[in-house]
């Protein structure tokens, strides 16, 4: 984003006044709470348009869970292609909050939002969990902060969530890195599978109590 904000300078082109370089949406956005229900939530992206860049289902159901327990209601988007998965991980998280004897606050909306739906969904959102794809950088467009559950794939510094506080969560030093892999060549996928959920909760609790503006370092 710095580097095109950048060439577009070089070529002549000044940003208008009121315009901070940040990614932005057309608003209003739709209101969400017929979706998602009332009060706060954490949204779980459970997917990646590539295979390499997602934790595999049930380390994000188990990322899920550990929210839930922790006292966060979250809601878990997806796709229609995505939706089976999605299910599958809040069934897996509700039941395991039941098994620990904890209520699992767990919606699920995989395949139940169009792009700007979700957007509304993500701009209401105390802190937004998600690999690197589009619903991290859409939260980042409507300026939610985000716990990016990064595969080193391809670079953090180049492509997490830009212009919004973020943590990055994942092994950056595995062996795939640099690779732009699209499927895992790492048995065991070390670079997500392996992120703690208790990371993540720590992640969602330390965005959720910074102001919503500014940029993580």
């Amino acid at each position: 984003a710095e580097r095109n904000l950048s060439l577009a300078r070089a070529a002549g082109y000044r940003r208008p006044d009121g315009d901070d370089g940040r990614l932005a949406v057309t608003s209003p956005l739709p209101e969400p709470s017929g979706l998602t229900g009332d009060g706060p939530y954490v949204v779980v992206h459970a997917r990646a348009s590539v295979p390499a860049r997602a934790p595999s289902p049930g380390r994000v159901a188990a990322m899920v869970g550990a929210l839930a327990r922790a006292g966060h209601r979250v809601v878990v988007t997806g796709s229609a292609g995505e939706a089976p998965v999605v299910s599958a991980v809040c069934e897996q998280a509700v039941a395991a909050g039941a098994a620990a004897g904890a209520a699992a606050g767990v919606v699920d909306l995989g395949g139940r939002t169009s792009l700007r739906t979700l957007a509304g969904v993500l701009a209401r959102a105390d802190v937004v969990v998600a690999p690197n794809t589009g619903a991290a950088h859409l939260a980042a467009a409507v300026g939610t902060p985000v716990v990016s559950l990064f595969a080193p794939v391809v670079p953090a510094a180049r492509w997490a969530p830009y212009g919004v506080p973020h943590r990055v969560l994942g092994r950056q030093d595995a062996a795939c890195a640099g690779t732009r892999a699209r499927v895992c060549p790492v048995p065991g996928h070390p670079c997500l599978d392996t992120i703690d959920p208790a990371d993540v909760v720590a992640a969602v609790g330390d965005l959720a109590a910074r102001a919503p503006a500014g940029v993580s370092a």
